[in-house]
């Protein structure tokens, strides 16, 4: 699949594997998404552009590199909140623009319920987080909003996608690149990823 990127890193196998387990309590649950969420940014962020700067070490000045992009974390509510620290550990300068949308569970589609971005965009890349790319609707309608908002760099960045969600994003915005623990198998009838790892929300906050 063009501009999909599911990772090959050991580590990141092994934790998602944990995160799938039934037996997985919410705690555990919670650490496992926010390594992984670190993870999946390191790799998602191998491309971001940056400036000379000089740096003077205890024995001679050198040349050094700092950030020239400034980025902008977009969690989904609710599941992508267990994501943010994870990135916020590694890129503490991040400014976070929650948006709410919610997947109706009769139409499967997407509902925005929660917007606060300022009028014009403050940053120059955005992460969508997002445990879960199952119809795709909730990711297609946030870089809708981000796009419309006057981003131009969005990153869509998860733990794992259906092959039908990964297709309907790709369909609605090539341009988006999407970072993934893996891809799995299918949906079911219920718009549910299968082997999947559950509702990341209920499992992340213990209300399933």
């Amino acid at each position: 699949m063009p501009n999909v990127y599911p990772s090959s890193h050991p580590l990141v196998a092994h934790k998602l594997s944990r995160l799938r387990s039934a037996s997985t309590e919410p705690k555990k649950f919670r650490e496992l998404v926010r390594e992984l969420g670190a993870l999946l940014a390191y790799e998602a962020t191998t491309d971001l552009l940056l400036h000379t700067v000089e740096v003077q070490t205890p024995l001679s000045k050198t040349t050094g590199y700092e950030l020239l992009e400034k980025i902008g974390l977009v969690p989904i509510l609710r599941a992508g909140l267990g994501m943010v620290e994870g990135l916020w550990e590694l890129m503490p300068t991040a400014e976070v623009w929650h948006i709410g949308v919610y997947r109706d569970e009769k139409t499967l589609k997407p509902v925005q319920y929660y917007n606060k971005l300022p009028i014009e965009p403050t940053v120059s890349l955005c992460l969508i987080l997002d445990p879960m790319l199952a119809t795709g609707g909730s990711a297609i309608a946030t870089v809708d909003i981000l796009k419309r908002w006057g981003v131009k760099k969005i990153k869509f960045v998860g733990l794992i996608g259906a092959p039908e969600g990964i297709a309907a994003l790709q369909k609605a915005h090539p341009d988006v690149p999407i970072h993934l623990a893996a891809i799995d198998d299918h949906l079911n009838e219920k718009g549910y990823i299968v082997p999947g790892l559950g509702d990341a929300g209920d499992r992340q906050f213990g209300t399933g």
